[in-house]
């Protein structure tokens, strides 16, 4: 039988300091001590496994059949909330705009998790280690993804959510949170001032805290897209994964996902991953090659990806750098072209975040980046009903007409 404590060790992604489970840990004492509020935290832990042992028991299909739990920091699959989280769908698109494409083109659609997120993946697993570890209030900061997400997952657990936004959080966001009962507290300031109050909340009250770039295991529960894309494409890898980044966690999920399967001996090369950021969001992708880390106050539309510091630049940084990563910008008027170039040919509304991705595609795809027959993958980690306001914008709804046939004859013409 397998003990908790042998399964899993923490390692800080700065120093290499590792660490035993033996308590719930956040960030690493001796690097995040010297964090400030003008650069990325220091300090963020990655979670490891004995991959040598696994590597002699374990084949892909062995893992398949048994959840991946031997990949997880769980003990049952019964921990989990019973909503039927991740096995999104995989569509492929053979055309845009009614011209073929050259290339093999595939939507992972995390729009229909149970919240309408990708954020699901992650509020899943934290859900179930505090359930196996007796642990009922969970807090968390967040724009609304994560919220939602963690309210809907507390709210099938029979656990408490407490959920931190900033103000302007979109509505349709916060009426989730609400709908799912948890306690909404709105902070009249940033999602980094969400974030920090979080945080000294989780110190004052012994909540458990579910921030991106502060858990561990919110980056081991994203990685779970990693295992279904294999999956999905039968055990082949995609050329290009095109990743919508504001934290940098759930990029860094992703090449979570597959480090571990390149561990296990299961893949030879991790696939090309690109960051997609709003070009007024862009502090992970402009700071990529500079020694010093310099913030910018973040605009874009796509709320979900707005972020002024990436709380997980360093782990986003060095996967990236490590596997060859790529990265992009968009303009939020791509984002807005995507999001409607999406819906009208494929039938998928995603939220901006989701759309920046798509605009990142399409990108490549202009600058003659995606090579004949390759496999390009789109994370859409969002569903467009999270953010009617920014879409509705650019739309106009017609005005109504009389119940005749004369005058639909009259429009019509």
């Amino acid at each position: 039988m397998v003990h908790i404590k042998d399964k899993y060790t923490y390692q800080c992604i700065n120093c290499g300091t590792t660490f035993d489970n033996s308590e719930i840990r956040y960030l690493c004492p001796h690097c995040s001590a010297k964090n400030d509020d003008k650069h990325p935290p220091e300090g963020v832990l990655k979670v490891l496994y004995d991959y040598d042992k696994l590597k002699k028991k374990e084949t892909f299909d062995s893992l398949l059949k048994k959840d991946f739990l031997p990949l997880y920091p769980v003990l049952k699959r019964e921990s989990f909330p019973a909503l039927k989280t991740g096995n999104t769908p995989l569509y492929k698109v053979p055309e845009l705009e009614n011209k073929p494409l050259p290339f093999s083109l595939y939507l992972k659609e995390d729009g229909q998790n149970p919240t309408w997120s990708f954020k699901d993946r992650a509020s899943a697993l934290v859900s179930a280690f505090a359930k196996e570890h007796n642990i009922n209030t969970i807090v968390t900061a967040s724009t609304g993804n994560a919220g939602s997400s963690l309210a809907g997952m507390c709210a099938a657990q029979g656990q408490k959510a407490i959920i931190m936004v900033p103000a302007s959080a979109p509505k349709a966001k916060l009426t989730q949170i609400l709908m799912y009962g948890a306690r909404l507290i709105p902070v009249d300031g940033t999602y980094d001032d969400a974030f920090d109050l979080s945080i000294k909340a989780t110190s004052a009250f012994g909540w458990y805290n579910r921030n991106t770039a502060f858990n561990p295991l919110t980056i081991e529960g994203k990685k779970s897209v990693a295992f279904e894309l294999f999956n999905d494409l039968n055990g082949k890898l995609p050329d290009r994964i095109f990743v919508p980044v504001g934290d940098g966690v759930i990029i860094s999920g992703v090449y979570k996902g597959f480090d571990d399967l390149l561990k296990l001996g299961i893949i030879e090369r991790i696939p090309v991953i690109v960051a997609v950021q709003s070009e007024k969001s862009d502090s992970l992708v402009r700071n990529l090659e500079n020694e010093d880390f310099v913030s910018k106050p973040a605009a874009t539309l796509a709320d979900s990806i707005s972020v002024d510091i990436p709380r997980n630049f360093y782990m986003a940084k060095q996967y990236l750098k490590k596997y060859g990563g790529e990265a992009v910008t968009v303009s939020d008027e791509d984002i807005l072209t995507a999001s409607a170039m999406l819906a009208g040919n494929t039938g998928i509304f995603s939220e901006p975040a989701a759309s920046a991705a798509f605009a990142g595609m399409l990108q490549h795809y202009r600058n003659g980046k995606l090579p004949d027959n390759s496999r390009n993958v789109v994370l859409l980690t969002g569903s467009g009903l999270k953010d009617i306001k920014t879409v509705s914008a650019s739309l106009k709804i017609p005005e109504p007409v009389s119940p005749t046939l004369e005058s639909l004859k009259t429009l019509i013409r």
